[in-house]
């Protein structure tokens, strides 16, 4: 459990500053995926650009969670 907090905390709050500096740039309503417009709505554009931030974050930090474990405890 305190590993999930390690990892999750610090990804949720990295994923936030992620979509502020994407969407500062970049409008949902201007977005295309595959060549074409989305037809979502602006909410939800925010909201899987969260997600994916917070997922990549969430990933970066596992990794170095899992990278930082001493060598008594990878050996087991």
């Amino acid at each position: 459990m305190k590993s999930a907090i390690f990892i999750l905390w610090p990804s949720f709050i990295v994923g936030g500053i992620g979509e502020v500096l994407f969407f500062t740039v970049f409008d949902p309503k201007e977005l295309y995926l595959f060549g074409e417009a989305t037809s979502l709505s602006r909410l939800a554009v925010y909201s899987i650009g969260f997600f994916l931030c917070w997922a990549f974050a969430a990933a970066s930090s596992a990794l170095t969670v899992f990278l930082s474990r001493p060598a008594r405890e990878v050996d087991r």
